[in-house]
């Protein structure tokens, strides 16, 4: 499937260390084995070097998966590829939440760097507790 490019819009700041949060709570895949609709969250949280996204573009990229069959370890993975090769941050880490799937809440999380690349270490590091657990659970 062929989804839209991320347009992207200069970042007047590169000499500045910002970070930026995009939180997306609407984002939907479907099961690949089931047919069935997959409900997420996305976390986008990166730093930007000469690009930012241009947010209406990120939005119609993130629902071109509305009805695309995922996993959801591929879809955390493609989203952050996509970013990397569209808005080409200094570093950026993705954390997908899916909502209650056959009694198992999940949630995937990648962390990418110019300097590093993937670093498991900064994965875990940034991760925060699924949504749902900290609402149910206190977690």
């Amino acid at each position: 499937m062929n989804f839209p490019e991320i347009e992207t819009a200069e970042f007047e700041y590169p000499e500045s260390r910002t970070s930026v949060e995009y939180v997306f709570p609407e984002l939907s895949a479907v099961c690949p084995r089931t047919g069935l609709p997959d409900n997420y969250i996305l976390r986008i949280l990166y730093e930007p070097d000469k690009k930012l996204p241009e947010l209406k573009s990120l939005k119609m990229y993130l629902l071109s998966y509305r009805n695309y069959g995922i996993w959801h370890e591929h879809l955390a993975n493609k989203i952050l590829e996509d970013f990397i090769k569209y808005v080409e941050p200094r570093w950026v880490f993705v954390e997908l939440y899916a909502y209650n799937r056959g009694g198992i809440y999940t949630s995937v999380r990648r962390f990418w760097s110019k300097e590093k690349g993937d670093s498991i270490e900064e994965t875990l590091s940034r991760a925060t507790s699924h949504p749902h657990l900290r609402s149910i659970y206190g977690l």
